[in-house]
C-alpha cells in the first residue's frame, strides 16, 4: 500500500490573503501533500462572512509553492460556466506545474447560485450537470477540440490550449449513495466523503465498491478519501476541553469529534485512529485543523504524526 497522503485546507474564511499565503508556505514546508481550499462564493453561515474565491487564490498559491498538490473541496459543477471552469483549471494547473486535484460536487448553497445570476435546479439536475461537466473536462483537456451539445453543456468546436501539465485527477466530494457515489465510481480518480458523514465513512465505502464492480471498474483503481477535522494536543488532558468547545462551534458540519472515527485526542491518539481509516482503505485525509492560527496544530501533527506513515 503507497504512504497515505495527508493534505491541509489553507485559511480562506474571514482570513487576509497574507494569512493564507504564510499558512501555504508554511503547510509545504512541514512536509504535507496538498493544499486545498474550499470552493464558496459566500461564506457558509452568511453572504457577509468574507470569503476569498478559491480559484483565484488556488492560482497564486500555485505560484508560491512548489511540491505540493493544489486542490477544491469542492467547486460546484454549476456554479461557473462549465467549459470556462475548465480553462481555468488549465490554467492553474500550468501555474503549478502539474499539481492540480480538481474537486467536484453538486454544491448546496442555492444564493451563492441565484445571487450571482446562476440557476440553482434541484438535485437531480444538478447531479446531471456534474456528470456532463466531468465529460466536458475530460475531453477539454484531452482532445484537439470538443463539441459537446447537453442538457447543461453545450460548446461547438471548443478548443483548450495549453493544456494542463498532467490529466488533472478528478476528485468527486459528497455522499450521495445511488447517483454520486456511482459518478465517483466511473469518473473519479478520487472519492471524498464530506466531514459530517465521516461516522458513515465504512458503509459509504461498501456502497463505492458495488458501484465500481457494476460499472466494471476495479475499487482499488479509486482513491478513498476522508475531509476530517483534527484536534491535536500534547496530551488527552489538553485535547479534552478542545473537543468540547469544537463541537460548540461546528455542531455537525464538520462530523462528531467523539464519534467512533473521530482524529482527536494526543499524538498517539490520533495515530490510532487514522491507522482505523486506513485500515478501512481510506488513504487520503484532507484535514481541517482545529484551532485560531491553525499552523500550531499542523506543526504539531508534522512533528508526532507524519513521521510514523512515512
Amino acid at each position: 500500500m503507497p504512504s497515505p497522503h495527508f493534505g491541509v485546507t489553507i485559511p480562506q474564511i474571514k482570513r487576509t490573503w497574507q494569512e493564507a499565503k504564510a499558512s501555504a508556505i508554511e503547510f509545504e514546508a512541514m512536509g504535507f501533500d496538498s493544499l486545498w481550499v474550499c470552493d464558496h462564493l459566500y461564506g457558509p453561515q452568511s453572504p457577509q462572512i468574507p470569503i476569498l474565491e478559491a480559484w483565484s487564490l488556488l492560482s497564486a498559491v500555485a505560484a508560491i509553492t512548489e511540491r505540493v498538490e493544489l486542490g477544491t473541496l469542492v467547486t460546484p459543477a454549476g456554479m461557473r460556466n462549465p467549459a470556462q471552469l475548465g480553462k481555468v483549471i488549465a490554467t492553474v494547473d500550468n501555474i503549478a506545474g502539474g499539481r492540480v486535484i480538481p474537486g467536484l460536487g453538486a454544491g448546496w448553497m442555492p444564493r451563492e447560485f441565484t445571487d450571482f445570476g446562476v440557476p440553482f435546479p434541484p438535485i437531480g439536475a444538478r447531479m446531471r450537470q456534474l456528470r456532463e461537466t466531468i465529460q466536458l473536462l475530460e475531453r477539454m483537456w484531452t482532445e484537439p477540440a470538443v463539441t459537446m451539445q447537453g442538457e447543461f453543456v453545450n460548446v461547438r468546436d471548443l478548443v483548450c490550449e495549453p493544456k494542463p501539465l498532467r490529466r488533472p485527477p478528478i476528485l468527486v466530494g459528497g455522499a450521495g449513495e445511488k447517483v454520486l457515489l456511482r459518478i465517483a465510481a466511473r469518473h473519479a480518480a478520487t472519492w471524498n466523503n464530506l466531514a459530517a458523514h465521516h461516522h458513515a465513512l465504512p458503509h459509504k465505502i461498501d456502497v463505492l465498491r458495488e458501484h465500481c464492480r457494476a460499472v466494471g471498474r476495479d475499487p482499488a483503481t479509486i482513491t478513498i478519501s476522508q475531509q476530517c477535522l483534527v484536534i491535536i494536543a500534547p496530551d488527552e488532558a489538553a485535547a479534552g476541553p478542545m473537543v468540547e468547545t469544537a463541537k460548540k462551534i461546528f455542531g455537525g458540519h464538520m462530523g462528531d469529534p467523539t464519534g467512533p472515527l473521530a482524529i482527536a485526542g494526543s499524538p498517539a491518539r490520533v495515530r490510532e485512529q487514522l491507522q482505523r481509516h486506513l485500515d478501512l482503505g481510506c488513504t487520503m485525509f484532507i484535514i481541517e485543523f482545529f484551532g485560531r492560527d491553525t499552523r500550531e496544530p499542523a506543526r504539531l501533527f508534522a512533528e508526532t504524526v507524519l513521521p510514523h506513515f512515512r
